[in-house]
């Protein structure tokens, strides 16, 4: 009887302890929440550079209205395509040579201009010139088409326009008329608008001068050379 005991004693401890085996296991449920949890947590992290990418394009937007602004920027109020501002007429000293030799009819002229300020400023185009009184008087057609490109005169520094006034041969036919002085009017950087005009007394020695619709100017530009070339061959 006592053996007997003993074994039912045994038996039960056994089964006792395989339940509790059983119970500590995880569930089928558990196991798969480990994976989804894995998966949401890669999501996450996959969007993150997108985010930051889209930030990233905003301010490359920006960067480039800043670029645009700095550009323009460099252009002047007169439209000029330079940093320097368009000549003021109050800035500009001007005078008169007259390109002739002695004896002979006065035809070819060089206009000077000096800038009498100390920063640079800009001509443009050639100058609207009238060799009649007034603004009544006719505009000089110019001898070729108007440089594009603006003339920069330095501070103290000078620039040059040919002027021919007269082609009428003595004893011709064309009509001319008298002038004793020549005016100059500036043209503002966009082409569209004036900005001021310039008086040429004649040269020493010269009360009036004959002009007629022959009359040419060359724009300006920076040597002498350049502004006559063209003009001494008419």
């Amino acid at each position: 009887m006592r053996q007997g005991l003993r074994g039912a004693l045994l038996g039960a401890a056994a089964v006792a302890a395989l339940l509790g085996t059983t119970a500590c296991q995880p569930s089928g449920g558990e196991d798969n929440a480990g994976p989804s949890a894995s998966a949401s947590a890669g999501e996450n992290t996959s969007k993150s550079p997108g985010s930051s990418g889209d930030s990233g394009t905003a301010e490359s937007g920006s960067g480039g209205s800043t670029g645009e602004t700095t550009g323009d920027s460099g252009e002047t109020s007169g439209g000029n395509g330079t940093k320097y501002q368009d000549c003021k007429v109050t800035d500009l000293n001007t005078a008169v040579e007259l390109q002739d030799a002695a004896g002979e009819t006065p035809r070819h002229f060089l206009l000077t201009v000096t800038n009498g300020n100390k920063k640079p400023c800009v001509l443009n185009e050639a100058p609207q010139v009238r060799l009649g009184a007034g603004n009544d008087a006719a505009i000089v057609q110019t001898l070729e088409e108007p440089d594009t490109e603006p003339v920069v005169v330095e501070g103290d520094g000078k620039a040059y326009a040919g002027l021919y006034v007269f082609g009428n041969d003595e004893g011709g036919e064309a009509e001319y008329e008298q002038s004793d002085r020549f005016t100059a009017t500036l043209v503002a950087g966009e082409g569209t608008e004036l900005n001021g005009t310039l008086v040429f007394d004649l040269p020493d020695g010269l009360s009036s001068i004959s002009y007629d619709d022959a009359a040419r100017v060359n724009g300006w530009a920076g040597t002498e050379g350049l502004a006559m070339r063209p003009i001494n061959q008419l």
